[in-house]
């Protein structure tokens, strides 16, 4: 039975077979792209369920094709690739409305974790449940729908799953790791600087409501009122 397409854009070959060797060996079909332009084009042309994207590529970078992607409303998931550790080059992707990132050398087994935990994110979305209200903010998980008051407010996938799982207990307080798990459903060993940037993201969308995300020193964020 075939799964999911999964787009793998990289111009190092290497990197390609070694990533197509452990997705296919998971059941999932593999394309396959080697430049920006022609990760654009694949996109619009083969509608994968998850995009692999290095960002060092030539014509486009990664952070060019992940912008576009975004500026045209294509919520398709990409995981981005990154050769540097640095957070600067991290942040950038996430901003851009990147899901996730993994920092050159990978393991295989983990990138292969990620995607499925990613996948399985985008199942239980689809997955009934009623809408809820904490003060002037309003969700609707079925619709994936938010608004404050009148207003309704656009998020990115992974801000929605992050004001889902605050919105759902207001006031209880949730440490980065479990915000992590709960909203990417997946453990990324300590790399809890996404959570950050998805909360100041929503923080910003947030201005002007009647509830706040709070930070609790040295544990974690909360939504209140």
């Amino acid at each position: 039975m075939t799964s999911e397409l999964i787009l793998v854009v990289d111009d190092e070959p290497s990197i390609i077979q070694l990533t197509r060797m452990y997705l296919e060996r998971e059941n999932f079909r593999v394309e396959e792209a080697s430049d920006g332009e022609a990760a654009l084009e694949s996109v619009k042309r083969l509608n994968p369920a998850l995009v692999i994207l290095d960002v060092m590529l030539p014509k486009l970078d990664g952070f060019e094709v992940c912008r576009r992607l975004r500026a045209l409303d294509n919520l398709v998931a990409i995981i981005l690739l990154t050769a540097r550790d640095e957070d600067m080059d991290k942040i950038l992707g996430l901003e851009l409305g990147a899901d996730d990132y993994l920092t050159k050398p990978f393991n295989p087994r983990e990138l292969v974790a990620r995607v499925r935990a990613i996948l399985r994110r985008s199942e239980r979305t689809n997955r009934p449940g009623a809408p809820f209200s904490v003060s002037d903010l309003s969700v609707d998980p079925i619709r994936r729908e938010v608004r404050v008051g009148e207003r309704s407010l656009e998020l990115r996938t992974q801000e929605f799953e992050v004001l889902l799982v605050l919105a759902g207990q207001p006031g209880r307080v949730f440490s980065r790791e479990q915000l992590l798990q709960q909203a990417w459903g997946f453990d990324f060993y300590g790399q809890t600087r996404t959570v950050d940037v998805h909360i100041a993201n929503l923080r910003k969308k947030l201005s002007g409501s009647a509830v706040k995300i709070m930070t609790v020193t040295g544990i974690g964020y909360k939504l209140i009122e």
